[in-house]
């Protein structure tokens, strides 16, 4: 697009958000095509190429287009798939030709996508990763196992990562793959949490092939799609915080409040604490998605994500108290496969109690949060590594 301001830009967003309500009504129109055609106007990533779903406008008004969309009910992609976090990779390592092919589906949740980055022998040490992918002419053989896979049962597609050189230190030997879930040798199992539910997956690969085509990284240098993948990630964990005021578990709980009609003075402190407390994150959420709209991610991700996940397990520990003994009834422990992995739903609050467990876990631990901020914000000395600048192939495993 020709050169504008940044007052002509906003101008730009705001009549094509009112061009797609309008044509588009969310309250009458279907998900997929409302998505489609979301994408089409440019409102799926604003700062991505036109024809990629963005106008080639400035990140800062990616937060007007998800506020505006939201408010008047637009369907919501997060939780359906983890193709938001696909996109920004695709976008910045991806051909044109794999733009082209993925990111319109992905974004409308027509071809669902899974994260096959955690493995039994790594998880918070994501580097230490031992799947294989060996070339053999124009596909790689990929054998291993990933494990917390969230939505695999479901997806179609796969970001995959598999160690292509172990004879170099961790990082450098790791190849970032496209994978298809629907090939021979890809064994999806479901991995029943204390919900009930079977939200996660446990994923075999076994001699899997995988065109050359679908490598998304330069070989070797699949570490620097990882980072862009979990920034991403961080930000877009506490993102159903960020449109609202009161909305996500705090909202439930005040709506549970509300609903008991109780008069208990120590109950309505420690839910006002609550409150204030998710507000606060809330506005760190969106200095967050500020800092990445401007291309200047911060630690705001990681502050925002440990807070979230620890404040989630203190509402609902809010909610059980609220509920008294009626806080120990469960509704049912059959196991369900949902196709939506939304962090926040409108199951009973004693479903989400158990459920906001995996809060301090999924997405990187709080443990890993807080070296993180330690190390980069804090400037404190760093953890030590025994494996620091040994191959891989030399590293104990268990």
């Amino acid at each position: 697009m020709t050169s504008t301001t940044a007052a002509e830009d906003k101008k730009i967003v705001l009549e094509r958000i009112a061009k797609l309500l309008a044509d588009f009504p969310p309250d009458s129109t279907p998900d997929e095509e409302f998505l489609g055609a979301q994408f089409d106007a440019g409102l799926a990533y604003v700062h991505f190429p036109l024809g990629s779903g963005g106008l080639g406008l400035s990140r800062d008004l990616e937060p007007l287009v998800v506020t505006r969309l939201t408010e008047a009910g637009a369907p919501i992609t997060t939780g359906r798939s983890v193709g938001h976090l696909a996109a920004p990779t695709i976008m910045a390592f991806g051909t044109e030709e794999q733009k082209r092919r993925y990111l319109r589906p992905l974004f409308t949740c027509e071809e669902v996508w899974c994260q096959l980055f955690s493995e039994p022998g790594a998880g918070s040490d994501l580097a230490g990763l031992s799947t294989r992918a060996i070339r053999d002419g124009e596909d790689w053989v990929i054998n291993g196992q990933k494990v917390w896979t969230t939505l695999a049962h479901a997806a179609r597609f796969g970001m995959l990562l598999a160690r292509t050189d172990p004879d170099v230190e961790k990082h450098k030997g790791i190849t970032y793959f496209i994978a298809d879930m629907n090939s021979p040798g890809v064994e999806v199992r479901p991995l029943r949490q204390m919900t009930g539910d079977a939200t996660f997956n446990e994923v075999y690969l076994t001699d899997v092939r995988i065109p050359d085509s679908q490598r998304l990284s330069a070989v070797g240098e699949g570490w620097r799609a990882v980072n862009t993948t979990l920034m991403n990630e961080r930000v877009a964990f506490m993102s159903h915080t960020i449109a609202r005021r009161g909305s996500g578990p705090i909202g439930q709980a005040v709506d549970l409040w509300k609903s008991r009609d109780s008069h208990d003075a120590v109950l309505r402190e420690r839910l006002m604490r609550l409150w204030v407390s998710a507000e606060v994150n809330r506005l760190t959420g969106l200095r967050a998605a500020t800092n990445l709209a401007a291309g200047n991610p911060g630690p705001e991700g990681s502050i925002g994500k440990l807070v979230y996940a620890e404040l989630a397990q203190n509402i609902y520990d809010f909610c059980m108290d609220l509920l008294g003994p009626e806080g120990m009834l469960y509704d049912t422990y059959e196991m369900r496969r949902p196709k939506d992995a939304s962090l926040v739903k409108d199951d009973p609050p004693a479903r989400m109690f158990l459920r906001s467990r995996s809060n301090s876990i999924s997405g990187g631990t709080s443990e890993i949060m807080r070296n993180i901020l330690g190390e980069r914000v804090l400037g404190l000395p760093s953890d030590v590594r025994a494996d620091k600048d040994i191959p891989w192939s030399q590293i104990p495993r268990s």
